[in-house]
């Protein structure tokens, strides 16, 4: 794997699907949790794409219902690895809904799945790096560095034996929750 590197746009893939009522929710919106094991699957598809192998999902990140799907509308979802590790990659993922009737276009969701390459025997499996061709690709590739970096700050700050409760108090008075230590 040492030195192959693959173009983002051979990373790229879409699918679309035509909603119907069994996707529905109580409301008659589209379930969340529907739109979510898509997004899931073509996470799966770009990284397996990219990697020539099984891949896991290791986690979801920025999953943001903006706009409700209907009944009735095409849903296309658009991938690409937007940053690669050793044995990891972030595929961004952006959720469009279209009016068959009217055309009219929404942009229902983006996201970011990091999924791990797998071998044969269940261990990481590294992949191949990626090259990347436009501003845009570039500060797709910064920003996912800079949500592990603040995802590992996070974790450090706050997962910490050194964490004390106490230091935090002042942080939470603007918000609807009362400490009760």
């Amino acid at each position: 794997m040492k030195n192959k590197f693959v173009n983002v746009e051979d990373t790229r893939i879409s699918i679309t699907e035509l909603m119907l009522p069994s996707h529905a929710n109580f409301s008659g919106k589209i379930h969340g949790g529907y739109v979510l094991n898509l997004m899931d699957q073509i996470a799966f598809a770009c990284a397996s794409r990219h990697s020539g192998t099984y891949c896991v999902t290791a986690s979801v990140d920025t999953v943001d219902f903006l706009n409700p799907i209907e009944v009735g509308e095409l849903v296309t979802m658009r991938a690409s690895i937007n940053y690669v590790g050793k044995t990891s990659m972030v595929v961004g993922i952006r959720v469009e809904s279209q009016n068959i009737q009217t055309g009219k276009v929404n942009h229902c969701n983006s996201s970011y799945f990091t999924m791990v390459a797998k071998d044969e025997n269940g261990k990481g499996k590294p992949v191949p790096g990626i090259i990347v061709n436009s501003e845009i690709e570039m500060r797709r590739f910064l920003k996912a560095i800079k949500r592990l970096e603040m995802k590992k700050k996070r974790q450090d700050e706050f997962d910490s034996e050194d964490f004390v409760a106490n230091n935090y108090i002042k942080d939470l008075e603007a918000y609807n929750v009362k400490i009760e230590l």
